[in-house]
């Protein structure tokens, strides 16, 4: 079976969908399951100045006709609405829907256009957990049965010994794209309380700054006491990635909204404990293995680091829960899974072209 991407993630700086779906392509790789597919990555050529939407509605149709493609994958939450073969869309969350508040008014407008109809186009939808499933049941007004819930899985940066003592420079750490809904102001001021007693406290944040409307974190940091000691970077390199996880003794991530939440995960699979918004989600994907704070009020982020950082029996108990935690999510299952949908997309997209061409054929007299 010829199997088209959608790849446009690929390029660039790959954030989440991108490092998603180059996960699924190393697995695919590697799994004999995959070798009887031929997948094909389409993305703008360096000529192409179309992009965005026009590409994808208007361009890529042509490229999936032209490849004879069996099935399309498109991973980043829409596709063409007139695709010449089956479409398998993946929505992560949609918080744009949700929540539009937190966007600006023609970008969410776009976001949510494209989604509704791209699933109502698809032959089916990937999601990344149940919480996200009902959320787009809820605001996409998807037919339910049309989605299948695929945990995603989890890179381990430095590995989780059965021991991970806190290292001596109590690096504090934050890794995602930076969204009003994720709290940053909140998280660089409860760490400056704590930070003030603490002079070994380091907060590193890593991701590029998408607020909307627009916050000046970098001011937020100006007004603390404590500004030399957090770290402002909006991209990293997988192996920069990797010496800060090595250096993290905690890692913190206050979202009011996700669809799945990578991040925290792989901090735990790096034998990093965690700090969580208590939120339906976070419970689903984390489960026990996390500090949970009921809002994102300073003084609880600065207590629930405070126990995370030296409170040997709260590391330790998040810690042994995560060794449980962890065993649901791999990267080889959920590539397997996501290929199981492509491959029965693209079978009944086969035999419906049966069908139709059968009942179109002329009947002997």
């Amino acid at each position: 079976m010829k199997i088209a991407i959608d790849a446009r993630e690929l390029h660039g700086k790959p954030t989440g969908v991108g490092r998603f779906l180059r996960k699924l392509l190393g697995e695919w790789r590697n799994m004999a399951a995959a070798q009887a597919h031929e997948f094909i990555t389409l993305a703008p050529g360096s000529r192409n100045k179309t992009g965005g939407t026009l590409w994808e509605q208007l361009v890529l149709p042509g490229l999936v006709r032209q490849a004879a493609a069996d099935v399309l994958f498109a991973p980043a939450y829409s596709g063409p609405l007139f695709s010449p073969a089956p479409m398998v869309v993946a929505v992560h969350d949609v918080s744009f829907a949700a929540h539009p508040e937190w966007f600006g008014w023609r970008e969410g407008a776009r976001r949510r256009a494209t989604a509704r109809l791209s699933t109502r186009a698809a032959a089916s939808v990937i999601t990344v957990s149940e919480f996200s499933k009902r959320e787009i049941v809820t605001h996409l007004g998807t037919d339910p049965s049309k989605i299948t819930v695929v945990y995603e899985g989890v890179t381990t940066f430095v590995g989780m010994p059965a021991e991970r003592a806190a290292t001596s420079g109590r690096t504090v750490l934050f890794v995602g794209s930076i969204f009003n809904r994720r709290h940053i102001p909140e998280l660089i001021e409860g760490f400056a309380r704590l930070a003030r007693t603490r002079p070994d406290l380091q907060l590193e944040i890593v991701g590029d700054n998408r607020t909307s409307p627009r916050v000046d974190v970098d001011a937020f940091v100006r007004a603390t006491d404590v500004a030399d000691r957090v770290h402002l970077r909006a991209y990293v390199s997988d192996e920069q990635l990797y010496r800060l996880y090595t250096d993290a003794s905690a890692f913190v991530f206050l979202s009011e909204y996700e669809g799945f939440g990578l991040t925290p995960l792989e901090a735990l699979a790096s034998g990093i404990p965690v700090v969580l918004l208590d939120t339906p989600v976070a419970r689903e994907i984390c489960g026990d293995a996390a500090h949970y704070v009921a809002q994102p009020d300073p003084r609880l982020i600065e207590n629930a680091l405070a126990a995370v950082l030296f409170e040997t029996s709260e590391r330790e108990r998040i810690l042994s829960a995560a060794k449980r935690i962890l065993s649901r999510y791999s990267w080889t299952d959920c590539a397997a899974r996501v290929l199981d949908v492509l491959v029965a997309a693209g079978r009944r997209g086969a035999d419906t072209s049966g069908l139709d061409a059968a009942a179109s054929a002329p009947k002997a007299g």
